[in-house]
């Protein structure tokens, strides 16, 4: 029986032979955040001069990538991207996602929206039939905490300041717990129009273009439903 750590591994070094095809000199790939993701910048590192380098979405996996000699740059200096891959927290058959367990949600959403093809990487118990199972994480500024989370809870929400945790913009996040799912692009519209929200982790406006699902019978890929 694999573990959870052999899943993620599994997956990640699928990805890695999924994305070889795409790489060439001037190549920037996307690169997420998060335990899958570090292992599948572990299983980059060796292909490192067959590319240019990434961006990040995050100062976490920016580091890991220095560390294996990858070079990291800004995304203002990226033109375009030909892959970003990146887990999940919550994936459906129609490849919408909920993201941001990790705090990195708005930079993920940035960085994914350069890239022209998405790569989801998770193992098989992220993959669920309705969103919503994994609190929803919403990025917030920090003097509209309150307000926002007013609005959560009128749309059937239980909002929860994620304690003691600032994100990479200096925001805050609130998680969002017991929001049934039904239209994934409908509620990250309204959330999103939020006053006070910087985003959402719902992805679902663009959600991933492909899957790379890790089983206890190998690596599988979906395609939405």
């Amino acid at each position: 029986m694999l573990t959870q750590t052999d899943l993620k591994r599994n997956v990640a070094d699928a990805a890695v032979q999924f994305i070889l095809p795409l790489l060439a000199p001037g190549v920037v790939l996307g690169v997420g955040t998060g335990s899958t993701v570090d292992l599948f910048i572990d299983a980059l590192a060796p292909h490192k001069a067959n590319f240019r380098g990434a961006a990040s979405s995050s100062e976490r996996s920016a580091a890991r990538m220095r560390e294996h000699g990858i070079e990291v740059f800004d995304l203002n200096e990226v033109g375009t991207m030909p892959v970003y891959v990146d887990g999940a927290d919550e994936i459906d058959r129609s490849l919408n996602m909920i993201k941001g367990g990790g705090g990195a949600l708005t930079r993920e959403k940035i960085v994914a929206s350069v890239a022209e093809r998405f790569v989801c990487i998770v193992d098989e118990s992220k993959v669920v039939d309705q969103l919503g199972g994994f609190p929803l994480p919403v990025e917030v500024i920090p003097m509209a905490r309150t307000s926002v989370a007013r609005r959560l809870a009128a749309l059937g929400g239980q909002p929860v300041l994620r304690d003691g945790f600032i994100t990479d913009n200096g925001c805050e996040i609130l998680d969002v717990s017991g929001l049934a799912i039904p239209d994934p692009a409908a509620l990250e519209a309204s959330i999103n129009n939020i006053p006070g929200v910087v985003c959402c982790g719902l992805f679902a406006l663009a959600g991933a273009d492909i899957a790379l699902v890790s089983g206890q019978g190998g690596v599988a890929e979906m395609t939405g439903s």
